[in-house]
């Protein structure tokens, strides 16, 4: 057993922008569960293998509660006192919650996102992602693929499905972007949060008054969710539904554009785009870093976590490790990459994650198609990456092609 301990969680990709933080990769070599001391002094831990991510995250010990006990960040956040005691839990917020009440919530939103009911989306995504790119091929390059193509289309689905108003996007997107700021002052990221969940009171009280047909219109006629559950389970819904698939889109098209071979096979067979998806799932898990609580003293791959700890996961390096996938740093679009955990796993599996994957499939089949000479406008280290993110991608993604 290696006697390795990190001091801070850390997020700089020295290792390129598509590659866990050399650190975090020698932390999987050398000591997948970690023993890693907090800016504040708490003795955590950060798991890395791919098998202990999984087995953690299947584990409702390892508790996502954050009113449960103390849950510590690992790096400095501009003014946030050092965590004394537990934090209040969020009406609706069931991402931080566990079983029985997370099943609860859970339980509400299963109907609306249904494998049979994404289907029968597929075909509308489909329009929705060409009316983009109709518009993107109408300007002159250079764009931002990232302002144009990226953040529209998973931003225009997610509001028709929930029955937010697409003319508001701008108010919720700089307040989400905000929001998700890893170094934001403590006021400032409070300011997001109120403003955001503060717009989604006054839309959840309409809907419950008037409702329409959409998916928090159909929670809202459920008169056993507070007004305050239903804000809290839009929050989660507004933000995830855009913010991960919009990331995984521009940084995906980067990484495809910085491997020509792999993105001429994928324009020749676009029959790969599933198998593709599922590989840039795996190989930039955008959604990276995730926490969990000791509720009690456990054992996790061979180390002894002791009660109250906070346990940081991160997705990347259990989905870049090489007991489990063959040659983990390439990326390969004709790799078997089920299995991999770029949706988490467990409980806490993402919900819409069937969503997530059309969404994917339509906008790189679609982009590959529509712009056979896309390419970089900028060079690749001009990219500025979102390290300062809670979920990764590219702030900007500068793009051209001719016409």
């Amino acid at each position: 057993m290696s006697d390795m301990v990190l001091h801070g969680l850390p997020l700089k990709r020295d290792a390129g922008p598509f590659d866990p933080p050399t650190e975090i990769t020698r932390a999987r070599q050398n000591r997948p569960v970690c023993p890693m001391v907090f800016h504040d002094g708490h003795a955590g831990w950060l798991v890395t293998g791919y098998e202990e991510v999984r087995q953690l995250m299947a584990d409702n010990r390892f508790s996502s509660r954050q009113d449960l006990g103390v849950l510590h960040v690992p790096n400095e956040i501009p003014g946030m006192p050092t965590p004394t005691e537990p934090s209040p839990q969020v009406p609706g917020l069931f991402i931080a919650m566990d079983p029985p009440d997370h099943t609860r919530l859970r339980r509400k939103l299963t109907g609306a996102f249904t494998v049979r009911r994404m289907k029968e989306l597929e075909e509308h995504i489909a329009e929705i992602t060409e009316r983009q790119l109709d518009a993107m091929a109408r300007l002159t390059p250079p764009v931002d693929l990232v302002a144009e193509f990226a953040l529209p289309v998973p931003s225009l689905v997610i509001c028709e499905l929930l029955g937010v108003p697409y003319d508001d996007r701008e108010t919720f997107q700089a307040n989400s972007a905000k929001f998700m700021l890893r170094e934001i002052g403590l006021e400032d990221k409070m300011a997001a949060y109120t403003a955001i969940t503060g717009y989604l009171a006054e839309l959840v009280v309409g809907k419950r008054a008037k409702p329409g047909e959409d998916i928090l219109s159909d929670l809202a006629r459920d008169e056993d969710l507070s007004i305050e559950e239903l804000v809290g389970i839009a929050f989660l819904l507004l933000l995830a539904g855009h913010e991960t698939t919009a990331n995984m889109i521009g940084l995906g098209t980067f990484a495809l554009l910085e491997h020509p071979a792999q993105l001429a096979e994928l324009r020749e067979n676009p029959d790969l785009t599933a198998g593709a998806v599922e590989e840039l799932m795996r190989y930039l898990s955008v959604a990276d870093i995730f926490y969990r609580y000791a509720a009690e003293d456990l054992e996790l791959g061979g180390e002894q976590i002791p009660a109250g700890s906070t346990v940081i996961v991160s997705l990347l390096a259990a989905n870049r490790d090489p007991r489990r996938f063959d040659d983990p740093d390439a990326l390969d679009i004709r790799r078997n990459a089920r299995g991999h955990t770029g949706f988490g796993h467990g409980v806490h599996q993402c919900l819409g994650q069937q969503l997530a994957r059309i969404e994917r499939r339509a906008g790189f089949e679609g982009l590959l198609r529509r712009f056979p000479t896309l390419a970089l406008a900028v060079p690749a280290e001009e990219i500025r990456v979102r390290s300062d993110m809670n979920i990764y991608g590219v702030h900007e993604l500068p793009v051209t092609w001719t016409t």
